[in-house]
């Protein structure tokens, strides 16, 4: 109670925090996107509550995960060397996470291309095998993100409340836009496409940290942000364009 205190009346401790905060949110900008595309493939009465049990989950993995730091910062330690690159545990998660992000994306992708041929469906018609699959690919995407985010914030605070806080913020941030951005994204078909090329974009991000290139995580968001600065002056032109139409007619 005391080191609390302490870190309560710490200044430095307070910016620590909001910048932990400020990151968190902004890595789980991913994990967001893909719950939403992934939700939205299951029947409605299901969606908000897969969204919700989904985040929960995640929000318990990445607690459960801080407790366990001292095993996390060791995820660091190559295990094996391969073409003069030596592979972490941390590397091998990153990049099972990335091929992951990249066969669902490509998968989808497909989907919606091609909309008759249902057969290549990545989530089952039964809505109660479907609603568990949503769950299992949530938490396996967790996962990898949960670990990327958290070997970060050891990086940034050796404090553990500070950690703990700042994941109990970005998730509840996460839970609270997760709707909205999930309808929004149903509403707008263009943006799904938008949405699953982030998807393969994180992907490939994903695999070149895992091999060891260093992608700078601005670069991704700048890159992301401006796509969908014009997506949305597109659905500005389509509406007006409507409007029009309709006021000629």
């Amino acid at each position: 109670m005391q080191d609390i205190m302490m870190l309560v009346q710490d200044p430095a401790a307070w910016v620590a925090l909001v910048t932990l905060v400020v990151m968190e949110v902004v890595l789980g900008i991913d994990n967001l996107i893909f719950i939403s595309i992934l939700t939205n493939k299951l029947p409605p009465e299901h969606r908000e509550k897969a969204r919700k049990v989904g985040i929960g989950l995640a929000l318990v993995m990445r607690l459960a995960l801080l407790g366990t730091l001292a095993w996390i910062v060791k995820l660091t330690t190559p295990v094996f060397e391969l073409f003069g690159h030596g592979f972490s545990w941390k590397d091998m998660i990153l990049i099972a996470g990335g091929l992951f992000l990249l066969w669902k994306a490509t998968k989808e992708i497909h989907h919606n291309v091609d909309p008759a041929d249902h057969d290549e469906d990545f989530i089952a018609s039964s809505a109660t095998t479907g609603f568990a699959a949503a769950i299992g690919q949530i938490l396996l995407l967790d996962l990898v993100f949960s670990v990327d985010s958290i070997i970060t914030a050891v990086g940034m605070t050796p404090h553990l409340p500070i950690m703990v806080v700042a994941v109990v913020a970005a998730v509840t941030v996460m839970l609270l836009a997760a709707t909205p951005l999930a309808n929004f994204i149903e509403r707008n078909p263009s943006i799904v496409m938008l949405a699953l090329a982030f998807l393969m974009m994180i992907g490939t991000t994903l695999i070149a940290e895992g091999m060891g290139f260093h992608v700078p995580k601005g670069y991704v968001y700048a890159a992301m942000a401006f796509s969908a600065l014009v997506e949305v002056l597109n659905m500005f032109a389509r509406n007006a364009r409507k409007r029009k139409k309709a006021g000629v007619h």
